[in-house]
């Protein structure tokens, strides 16, 4: 089986290519992928190459596929899993692996989400980490890793009380939280989750510098929906605040944040979140920082007495993926606010390499197509002279991505020229 693949051999080293898989043995299963949602985390593995932790010191002579956010259909079964999978069904992936740094996206040579085919690792398949999909939108499985990770930090947030040493694990019921530069593509899916989920705070912050962005988010995430479904959602923009974690805690009339999810890696932000806590309160530090000697200040007066503390999270459990997924389908999250552009494979290359540099959300890739990077905002004026752009344009005429548009492109655009990779 050819594949074409977008393979990391280096730090920038990113290359296209077509090439021949080997045989599946009988653990393992051959799967045609479909789509992946581009990572910052694959930018820092390009970036760093072999000084990435999960990038293995040879990738310069066995490199690695790259993507870790993809929706599959299986191709072939190990005779190992005949009758648990069967050829045509969908999968989505957890990537991680337990007890390893290994993952898809970083690790493999023959496994990630940016290529055409692929072959899951018996080891993938024996810890439950290749999980059925049945929705119909390929692009929800593709964002159910992305939202598997803000369901993760938050399961991860934990609170303390004076009478015992038990950690209080998850959100503070009726609680306050402060999402923090968070009107990004996680930042919009953690107000998503934390508005529709089942265990509800009573308020929600939500800051950000850039107006724009506060305004997207606060079209596709409206105050008044939260409202109804009894949340204080606010959307404040602290560029000119003179003293931004005074302003916060007084929308808390003082008391503070139980949790303070941080979505940038900057300094201040950090700094912030720690200064609106409450007692008790939990700082998610939620954005991955690619300086290693990364730091910020801490409030240890704080720590001691009003016993605050501090969680990191780096993506989701396969327990936060199925939780995904099933919002997803039953329609209490909607995967299609974190994506502002759609390009085929042979876009996948450049936008990952230029992934801060490209404002907006997701960067959702399809793999069987050739198709430039295009922000679904610019469909309308590049449907004036092309008619596939001005269709997608009706379809997306809302501003989101959706499952009409995404069949019309896969039916209409171009496919993947494997041989232009060679």
């Amino acid at each position: 089986m050819r594949t074409t693949a977008l393979r990391l051999y280096g730090a920038g080293d990113l290359r296209l290519e077509t090439f021949e898989l080997p045989p599946i043995t009988d653990g393992e299963i051959l799967v045609k992928v479909i789509s992946d949602s581009l990572c910052m985390s694959s930018y820092k593995a390009a970036s760093q190459g072999i000084l990435h932790k999960r990038v293995p010191n040879d990738a310069g002579t066995n490199p690695v596929v790259l993507g870790h956010e993809f929706n599959a259909e299986v191709m072939e079964v190990g005779t190992r899993w005949v009758g648990q999978f069967k050829p045509g069904q969908r999968v989505t992936l957890q990537p991680s692996l337990k007890g390893s740094y290994d993952a898809a996206g970083y690790s493999f040579r023959y496994l990630g989400g940016d290529m055409t085919y692929g072959i899951v690792p018996a080891r993938y398949i024996e810890q439950g980490n290749l999980l059925p999909f049945t929705g119909e939108a390929a692009f929800h499985a593709s964002l159910a890793e992305p939202l598997s990770c803000v369901i993760g930090a938050a399961h991860a947030c934990y609170h303390t009380t004076n009478e015992d040493y038990v950690h209080h694990m998850d959100i503070r019921p009726g609680g306050r939280i402060a999402v923090l530069a968070g009107t990004g593509p996680m930042g919009l899916a953690m107000i998503d989750y934390l508005i529709h989920r089942d265990l509800k705070p009573s308020m929600v912050a939500v800051t950000d510098i850039d107006p724009a962005r506060l305004e997207r988010a606060a079209r596709v995430l409206p105050v008044d929906e939260a409202s109804r479904r009894g949340i204080d959602l606010k959307y404040v923009n602290t560029k000119d605040v003179p003293d931004p974690a005074g302003y916060l805690r007084g929308l808390t009339g003082g008391a503070g944040y139980d949790e303070a999810f941080v979505f940038a890696p900057v300094a201040q932000v950090v700094e912030q979140a720690d200064a609106i806590l409450a007692y008790s309160g939990c700082l998610n530090f939620f954005a991955g920082p690619t300086d290693p000697a990364f730091s910020a200040k801490l409030n240890f007066y704080n720590v001691h007495y009003n016993q605050t503390h501090v969680v990191g999270t780096s993506g989701g459990n396969t327990d936060d993926l199925r939780e995904a997924l099933d919002m997803a389908a039953n329609g209490l999250i909607n995967p299609a606010l974190l994506v502002t552009h759609v390009g085929g494979l042979n876009a996948a290359r450049d936008a990952t390499l230029n992934l801060p540099h490209i404002p907006g959300g997701k960067k959702l890739i399809y793999n069987h197509i050739e198709f430039p990077l295009t922000a679904i905002d610019d469909f309308a004026a590049l449907g004036e002279d092309d008619p596939l752009f001005a269709r997608l344009a009706e379809l997306c005429a809302g501003g989101l991505w959706n499952l009409d548009a995404e069949r019309y492109l896969l039916g209409n655009a171009a496919g993947l020229d494997a041989g232009k990779y060679v």
